[in-house]
């Protein structure tokens, strides 16, 4: 097993949640604040690892998660709930909403600095039938907020249908969004989108 330092943690959450991007050194080092010198060691480092793939396009060594691996599956999985746990108020928050087989994203400005923001986002995966319920639930959790409540709620169908149809918002919210509730779930929507 490899130790990851919080760079590590950070490129490889960058590189898999981006389902729509391949990631170069060059790339990466400005997502992650490192230099282009730096981006590389960390890359061939995952690569010797299997954590990484790479492929040549044109010039430039792109690089996908070897999601193959059970051990990448099981660090991809460690890297989400150790990411998660800075956000302990939020899980908190909507622990309610928390059930088997649904996934909770909190996104947006309030994820990045709370005081700042304007309202507060999250993204509900859940079955049909539970629409009604969970939003009886967010009515309970909006009237204990401070602020604005905006929840987007889809069925996992949809979040695939929309994946595939490269639908930018959407993949937008996959990219920055810490996952509260639901990490085995997301991989298995997300692991189909990883590899080249």
């Amino acid at each position: 097993m490899i130790e990851l330092t919080k760079k590590e943690q950070e490129a490889l959450l960058i590189i898999y949640k981006d389902v729509a991007n391949f990631y170069n050194a060059n790339s990466l080092s400005k997502e992650i604040g490192i230099t282009q010198v730096g981006t590389m060691k960390l890359l061939k480092r995952f690569e010797k690892n299997n954590i990484l793939l790479s492929k040549r396009i044109g010039k430039s060594i792109v690089y996908k998660i070897g999601i193959e691996e059970e051990f990448v599956q099981k660090l991809i999985a460690f890297a989400l709930i150790n990411e998660a746990g800075k956000y302990r108020r939020w899980k908190d928050e909507f622990k309610s909403l928390h059930e088997k087989g649904r996934i909770v994203l909190f996104y947006g400005s309030a994820s990045r600095n709370y005081a700042n923001a304007k309202d507060i986002d999250i993204f509900i995966v859940i079955n049909k039938k539970d629409f009604h319920e969970v939003s009886k639930k967010l009515e309970k959790i909006q009237s204990m907020l401070p602020k604005k409540l905006h929840a987007i709620k889809t069925t996992k169908e949809d979040l695939i249908k929309n994946i595939k149809e490269n639908n930018k918002p959407m993949v937008e919210i996959l990219k920055t969004a810490i996952v509260l509730y639901g990490y085995d779930d997301y991989m298995g929507v997300v692991n189909e989108f990883t590899s080249f």
